[in-house]
């Protein structure tokens, strides 16, 4: 049974955001020498978006409200028995024992059962819902399986959607999308995300697929401790054993080993630029970062972009925490270009890293040091960390990243405030997924 259903969360977050972006829209700071900086902040690629189901719309997300659903004499997972049982789990780590600890349907399942999940239900109008949860006693790891049985197939693929669209655009506070997969070999098709919270000596990764099977959609998640992101294939392993239990019921199997192949998952709501879990994560900030389309700009003074002379099409997204208790300005600014052809682009980055590296000379009151490379088999840029000082006791600290990507150039820009700001590494990798993600700008 689906379940008795409760109302859906309200939001005042939009005003909030739009306030915190307006306020950072009119940051205009004049540094000296008649240098203005004039900023935003406050502010490998996306595979095709038909591996993560096609559609641009994720569905309904509407998922704690009162329930439509008609009396069904459907028995397609009626019982608890094509769930991941203690012995299935093994796949995890062999290490220790797991148990189950709860098995809950849809009367008892709570609101939050796996990581980003955004409501109770990711189809409210389904058949039926199961959540089953396991601990190993020796690792202290935990797992949970999540299955929403749908009337059809073709209302399952649109619950799919909606459950990778929750994944795809995150707002837990403190987590960051690590890694992502397609899976092919695992139901109908797949996806597993890695998540990462605030790192430490150890970081709490929690990996999760998600696997459509016939009338079924199943979330598999993994949370571990660990020093670096896990790889997929445990979990792969066990959502390929817990989907063919369940496709025994519901159809949809697919033939083939099972495959994860790394490809970041879509953000559908702004092609072509980060997530709002793709951001850097800092100890300070324990709220959501969110995001809004921005005016573009020359930036901070050494960079000279010189947007509107670039021949290129380009569009700035800025990213602020509306609810975190921080200055105006703290933000992060993703700014996109693309040209006619890769040579352009790459002429492009060269120029700007140019202008960047010869500041000091151009810009008297300007300090700049470099903060590293981003280097890949389809990416390069470089980071620097730009100070102005103001001749008045005051100085103004950005971290600076620009890189190519194909036909596509990326700038991307922090302000460093007091006890919020990023290592070198945490900004040169935001860097690289902003390049990573600016191949679905069109």
């Amino acid at each position: 049974m689906a379940g008795s259903h409760r109302a859906s969360r309200g939001g005042g977050r939009a005003a909030a955001r739009e306030a915190r972006r307006q306020k950072a829209r009119k940051r205009n700071q004049t540094i000296a020498a008649g240098v203005a900086v004039v900023v935003l902040v406050g502010g490998g690629g996306v595979a095709a978006l038909n591996a993560f189901g096609g559609d641009k719309e994720p569905g309904a997300k509407s998922g704690n409200g009162p329930s439509d659903d008609k009396p069904t004499n459907s028995d397609v997972l009626a019982d608890d028995k094509a769930l991941l049982d203690a012995a299935g789990a093994k796949t995890l780590g062999a290490t220790g024992t797991w148990a189950v600890t709860k098995t809950a349907d849809g009367d008892s399942a709570p609101d939050n059962a796996f990581a980003c999940q955004s409501q109770r239900f990711a189809d409210p109008s389904g058949l039926r819902t199961w959540v089953r949860t396991l601990q190993n006693s020796t690792t202290k790891d935990t797992a949970v399986q999540y299955v929403d049985v749908s009337n059809d197939k073709a209302t399952a693929a649109k619950t799919y959607n909606t459950v990778v669209h929750w994944l795809s655009q995150c707002t837990t506070p403190q987590t960051r999308l690590s890694a992502g997969y397609v899976t092919t070999g695992v139901g109908d098709r797949g996806v597993i995300a890695v998540f990462g919270q605030v790192p430490g000596a150890k970081t709490k990764y929690k990996t999760v697929a998600v696997t459509l099977a016939g009338q079924a959609t199943m979330v598999i998640e993994h949370d571990t401790m660990a020093a670096t992101p896990p790889r997929p294939d445990l979990v792969l392993a066990t959502a390929s054993a817990a989907a063919k239990k369940i496709c025994a019921q519901t159809g949809g199997c697919a033939s083939g080993a099972p495959i994860a192949k790394p490809a970041l998952l879509p953000n559908v709501d702004t092609p072509g630029f980060m997530a709002s879990v793709d951001l850097p994560l800092l100890d300070e900030i324990d709220k959501p970062w969110v995001s809004a389309p921005a005016t573009s700009n020359d930036g901070t003074g050494c960079e000279k972009l010189g947007l509107k002379k670039s021949k290129a099409k380009y569009g700035t997204v800025t990213y602020v925490t509306p609810e975190a208790k921080v200055p105006t300005e703290f933000g992060f600014d993703d700014t996109v270009l693309k040209f006619a052809t890769p040579t352009a682009a790459a002429s492009y980055v060269s120029q700007i890293k140019k202008n960047v590296d010869a500041c000091e000379k151009n810009v008297s009151n300007a300090k700049v040091e470099s903060t590293g490379t981003v280097k890949t088999n389809t990416i390069t840029g470089k980071s620097w960390k730009a100070t102005y000082d103001t001749g008045d006791g005051k100085k103004f600290v950005y971290r600076i990243g620009i890189a190519g990507s194909g036909n596509r150039a990326v700038y991307v820009l922090f302000p460093v405030l007091k006890q919020l700001d990023l290592t070198d590494a945490a900004f040169n990798d935001t860097l690289a997924r902003a390049a990573d993600r600016s191949a679905a700008y069109k």
